[in-house]
């Protein structure tokens, strides 16, 4: 079984940083797609960016592109996402997910996913 585990997040000021962390076990399929989603309050739930296990293919939403970074380290079985000039938009619960495919990662259907760590823009 596969297990996430966030960390990272909390308050930052508009323009600022942020690094979120996803430990992860368990992920051995090399057809599995690993990502990170979101849901603000009020919102849906948005697919932010996404990654192939074998890392040739990535995903970002529009909303993020040029901001957020996807990465992973696989020595550390861990997966990142690096948030630049945030905006009070980006307020949210974050999440890193699994899902069998790219298809059903950007589709919201995910296999497994962690508990989340809430992020906030606020000046």
């Amino acid at each position: 079984q596969v297990q996430l585990v966030e960390s990272g997040g909390g308050l930052v000021q508009p323009g600022g940083s942020r690094r979120l962390s996803c430990a992860v076990s368990g992920f051995t399929s090399d057809y599995y797609v690993i990502g990170w989603f979101r849901q603000g309050p009020g919102k849906e739930r948005e697919i932010v960016a996404a990654m192939s296990y074998e890392g040739q293919y990535t995903y970002y939403a529009d909303s993020v592109k040029g901001r957020f970074t996807i990465s992973r380290d696989n020595a550390k079985n861990a997966v990142y996402l690096q948030m630049n000039s945030l905006k009070p938009e980006d307020t949210a619960i974050y999440y890193c997910a699994t899902s069998f495919r790219m298809a059903s990662m950007m589709n919201g259907e995910y296999d497994y996913w962690g508990h989340g760590t809430q992020v906030t823009v606020s000046s």
